[in-house]
């Protein structure tokens, strides 16, 4: 064992300078990523959701590709192939007007998925930003907006439609704005929530400090650190909307004729089902696959957005 004094006479020689390689000073063992990199990385090593992420851009690519490659009109009725089964010329058969029921999939899909975007995006802009506004100034315009959220939420969702339908027609515009009227509410409680969490952090209260107005506070600061929740909800809602759409078109309350939806279709496949059973089939089986896909990508978005899953 080397004593105190023995170690502190020790001289230079002794000791080997091991220096530092300026090529290699600042390597990093592992690539810094960024905050949506890690997340799409974590969200890759979930293989249901992208299973999920596979098969919705397969329904996508479908109902948009699908009409040209088979070469059918989705109104073109021809009395001498009504009610085939699937076969080669008809993928999934033809209705008892003799229209191609691939096809109409296909054309129904569009609206069904466009009506589930449309009434996201209304949910999202009112929802937010009413959400936003409440937990960034709370008092009376927290008590107002969340008031005014409770009315609107106890709103009958069936009577507002059947009323919307019966003053606006059976339009695409006229099924979003029934559907999105009270979708809006719970997305205004969650961000709502998350905003009373975030407008505490130091970078909130700076940027208020420097004159920051609440609009910019709000779409600058507050909701891009609420998106990963807010993504969640979203993709969540898609399909949530696009099952109501087929519900409202199943009852008789959805796109009016020649237009057809998934839910059209399927409500006009249940009067065939003892004989027909394929016209049913087919939209029920791409509204059940759209539904999986959106929320097996919808859980996996959770696990990747979730910090305290990060490894």
């Amino acid at each position: 064992m080397v004593s105190r004094e023995s170690f502190l006479n020790l001289s230079d020689e002794v000791f080997e300078r091991v220096g530092v390689d300026p090529e290699f000073s600042e390597h990093l063992d592992k690539p810094s990523l960024t905050y949506w990199a890690d997340v799409w990385r974590r969200f890759k090593q979930n293989k249901l959701a992208i299973f999920g992420l596979v098969l919705m851009v397969s329904i996508l690519v479908m109902i948009f590709v699908g009409p040209l490659i088979s070469g059918k009109n989705y109104k073109y009725m021809d009395s001498s192939v009504k009610n085939l089964r699937p076969n080669s010329e008809y993928w999934f058969g033809t209705d008892d007007m003799g229209r191609d029921i691939f096809t109409r999939v296909c054309y129904g899909g569009r609206i069904s998925i466009l009506i589930g975007f449309l009434c996201t995006i209304v949910m999202f802009v009112i929802g937010s930003t009413l959400g936003a506004l409440a937990g960034l100034k709370g008092g009376w315009v927290d008590n107002l907006i969340m008031r005014f959220a409770e009315v609107i939420g106890n709103l009958p969702y069936l009577i507002i439609v059947v009323i919307l339908t019966m003053v606006m027609g059976r339009s695409i515009f006229a099924i979003v704005l029934a559907m999105s009227i009270t979708s809006w509410v719970g997305t205004c409680r969650m961000v709502r929530g998350q905003i009373l969490q975030l407008k505490e952090l130091d970078y909130i209260e700076a940027a208020t400090a420097l004159g920051a107005d609440t609009a910019r506070v709000i779409f600058k600061h507050l909701l891009p650190n609420a998106l990963g929740i807010i993504m969640v909800d979203i993709t969540m809602s898609i399909p949530g909307f696009i099952f109501g759409e087929a519900f409202l078109s199943y009852v008789g309350l959805g796109v009016r004729p020649p237009e057809t939806s998934w839910g059209a279709l399927a409500s006009a496949g249940q009067q065939q089902l003892m004989f027909h059973p394929h016209v049913l089939f087919f939209p029920c089986l791409m509204i059940v696959l759209t539904t999986l896909a959106f929320h097996l990508v919808g859980d996996g978005l959770a696990e990747a957005l979730d910090p305290k899953l990060r490894k």
